[in-house]
């Protein structure tokens, strides 16, 4: 790991755990509570547990992995065995996981007494560089994401890419794709340096951290997403309805975040050419490089049918209207967005026809 660097309440590299214990001394939490879901209980638990040097031993909690239990049933189990431990205000959550536990463990945390102070330590590339940084939590309504939540920031987030070595491969190609994400609103030389990244490529860290820095400086402009903030959820206004459109057909295989976001800025991408200018040389580059790593999927009519009809609940909307972000060029947005629904369908067209060979 590199020296250590912060950004904020964002720590990234070697000392990160010399700032984790002298917190829990300023702050001498009444308890502490490690947050973990079966997968990080397994692989990254001992990890912390060693770490650890404070006379107050934290409490382990665990729900199941898994997007599907991103739900309000998982907070209330949590409710209750926080409260039959004697949990009290001044009391400490760690989130250690993915993005599934620091969402929803960062839910728990603010509504619990009406909030207790909370850390995240994300163990996955996606929580690394989106989830677990911003202040968002919240957990999914059915099959519908992201639907109840608050936004409140965490004491800490703590960055340990050595985590990532138990990360399977299609996980680290789901976080990939918000880096990728990052690139495209922001900096064209980010994007160009991402596409090749590998797990073990010795840049990985480095580039993890401009990853984050991308976001925490929009995040700190617009912390309660009023503008400049909703330019990170480019590709998420389909990419979450395909998203939760895979989650809730049985027939289908649920799709991971990422691989549901790539295909979002795939269609993103081509309506912004045909609304804003957005030069198809770039466009191209973008698709054949997100072909490259993600898997290409097949939409009948009556699946954008459905996909559309689930863009009402996007949490951008209002009055009853569906708004996009969309780009003029490498990172130049425009917000607010109104698409026709021709147009949607010409961009999964647009998608149907594409090949590795853009």
């Amino acid at each position: 790991m590199a020296q250590l660097k912060n950004m904020g309440n964002v720590y990234c590299g070697t000392g990160i755990w010399e700032v984790l214990n002298t917190h829990l001394t300023r702050e001498n939490y009444s308890k502490i509570f490690v947050l973990t879901d079966t997968n990080t209980h397994q692989y990254c638990l001992q990890t912390l547990r060693d770490v650890l040097s404070t006379n107050t031993q934290p409490t382990v909690l665990q729900i199941p992995a898994g997007e599907e239990h991103k739900n309000i049933h998982s907070c209330l189990e949590l409710w209750n065995q926080l409260s039959s431990l004697q949990a009290d205000r001044h009391s400490l959550l760690i989130n250690l996981g993915g993005g599934v536990v620091t969402d929803l463990g960062g839910f728990v945390a603010s509504t619990f007494k009406r909030g207790i102070p909370f850390i995240n330590i994300p163990t996955s590339l996606l929580a690394m560089v989106d989830a677990s940084v911003g202040g968002k939590t919240g957990v999914d309504l059915g099959s519908l994401k992201n639907q109840v939540g608050v936004i409140r920031q965490p004491e800490l987030v703590l960055l340990h890419t050595q985590f990532l070595q138990s990360l399977p491969q299609a996980h680290f190609r789901s976080g990939k794709a918000e880096m990728l994400k990052h690139g495209i609103i922001a900096s064209e030389a980010y994007f160009d340096k991402v596409v090749p990244m590998q797990l073990d490529s010795e840049d990985c860290e480095a580039l993890i951290w401009e990853s984050v820095l991308i976001k925490e400086k929009i995040v700190r402009e617009d912390p309660t997403e009023k503008g400049l903030r909703k330019l990170l959820n480019y590709g998420h206004t389909l990419g979450h309805a395909i998203e939760s459109y895979f989650l809730r057909k049985d027939a289908k295989t649920a799709l991971l975040h990422g691989d549901a976001i790539a295909i979002g800025m795939i269609l993103a991408t081509y309506i912004s050419g045909e609304m804003l200018g957005f030069p198809k040389p770039s466009r191209d580059k973008i698709c054949r490089a997100i072909l490259s790593i993600f898997e290409k999927r097949s939409f009948s009519k009556d699946d954008i049918e459905a996909i559309s009809e689930l863009l009402i609940y996007d949490k951008k909307n209002s009055n009853g209207k569906v708004y996009f972000v969309l780009l003029e060029d490498f990172g130049k947005y425009k917000i607010n967005c109104e698409v026709r629904d021709t147009l949607i369908l010409e961009a999964f067209s647009y998608y149907e026809s594409l090949s590795r060979k853009i």
